[in-house]
This record gives C-alpha cells, sequence and structure tokens, in this order.
C-alpha cells in the first residue's frame, strides 16, 4: 500500500524562516510610530514599557521553573514578549535610530539562535519518522512476499497432486479395461490396493 505524497508550498516552507525578523521588525516599527506619536523621551512610558517586560520576564521565569520541569513553550512565549517590549519602549522612547537598530539587530540575533534550536529538533523528528516509515513499508513488503510466494508453492503442489491423482485413475481405469487384468497382480507388484466400498453402508 504506497502512501499519499504531500508536498508543502514554499510559502508554508519560508514562513517559519522569516518569522523571527518579521516579528521584531513589526516591534521595531510599531515603535518608531510611539515615538513619534508623544512617547520619546516620556518617562511615564518609559516605566510603563519597563515594567510590562519585567513582568514578563518574571511570568517567564516561574513558567520555566515550574513543578515538573516547567512549561519551555510558555516560558518562550513569555520572554520573547518581555524581549518584544523591551525593544518597543527603547524604539518609543530613544530619539534617534541608532540604539534601536542596535537592539533589533541583537533581538534579530537571538530570536534566530532560539528557533533554529527548534528546527534542528524538528529536522531530526522528520527524519527519524520517514526513517521508521521506510522500514516499517519494506518490512511489509518482504511478508508480503514471502506469502506470496508460500501461497504459489501451496496451490502449485495442489495442482501437481490433482494431475498426478487423475493421471493415476485414467491410467487405472484404463488398464482395468484391458483383457486379462487381474488386481491381485498389481497388489503383489507392491502398488496400494484401492479401497472397497461397501455400498450397504452408504444405503
Amino acid at each position: 500500500m504506497k502512501e499519499p505524497l504531500t508536498q508543502r508550498h514554499w510559502t508554508a516552507l519560508a514562513a517559519p524562516k522569516v518569522a523571527p525578523i518579521v516579528g521584531t521588525s513589526t516591534v521595531l516599527i510599531l515603535g518608531r510610530i510611539w515615538n513619534a506619536n508623544g512617547a520619546e523621551h516620556s518617562a511615564g512610558n518609559a516605566a510603563l514599557m519597563v515594567a510590562l517586560a519585567a513582568g514578563a520576564a518574571t511570568a517567564g521565569a516561574f513558567a520555566a521553573a515550574g513543578h515538573g520541569g516547567g512549561d519551555g513553550v510558555l516560558a518562550g512565549t513569555a520572554f520573547a514578549t518581555s524581549g518584544a517590549l523591551a525593544l518597543a519602549g527603547v524604539a518609543g522612547y530613544a530619539d534617534g535610530w541608532s540604539l534601536p537598530i542596535l537592539l533589533w539587530a541583537v533581538a534579530t540575533a537571538v530570536a534566530y539562535g532560539i528557533a533554529a534550536r527548534y528546527w534542528r529538533t524538528d529536522r531530526r523528528d522528520t527524519v527519524a519518522h520517514h526513517r521508521q516509515t521506510t522500514i516499517r513499508r519494506e518490512d511489509h513488503a518482504h511478508v508480503e512476499r514471502v506469502e506470496s510466494l508460500r501461497a504459489g508453492a501451496q496451490i502449485e503442489v495442489a495442482r501437481s497432486g490433482a494431475a498426478y491423482a487423475e493421471q493415476l485413475a485414467t491410467a487405472l481405469i484404463t488398464r482395468a479395461t484391458l483383457p486379462g487384468y487381474d488386481p491381485h497382480i498389481v497388489t503383489r507388484a507392491g502398488l496400494p490396493e484401492l479401497p472397497a466400498i461397501d455400498i450397504t453402508k452408504e444405503r
């Protein structure tokens, strides 16, 4: 049985690769828009973003150190939110582009470093799944070939036995019609004697 082949669209393959830079760029752009709308050198806005970033980082730390090893997905989401808030705060507070661009580059590099780890894990899982699928398919094909050969051999044996029985019956019938046939001579020659049929029992 052949499994259906599925091929993902190139956009689906490229989306995870560009997601980190799209995310950090979006935060940077929104921060600069916020800067142009009055956030520049605003102590209150800066304090708000610092508090939000610290809260998200604290939530990530608690999630990572939770019972049973913690929740990696939740911790990663919280730390990513904290970094995004910090980047947005700096982009909104700073009066130039140098510091926001520097933090954007650092955040993008860190995001790709974290994503690369998950990509390697996903690639290993995919390769292992393909390997197991191939081994399973080869095992099934081998079993099918063995069963086909066994069934063919049994059919051939049954066909040969039926042909031999038919030839033997034809030879016995032909021999019995010849003049001078003596069944006792056949028995003395070592050939098997045909069993007698009791007609009274059949009635």
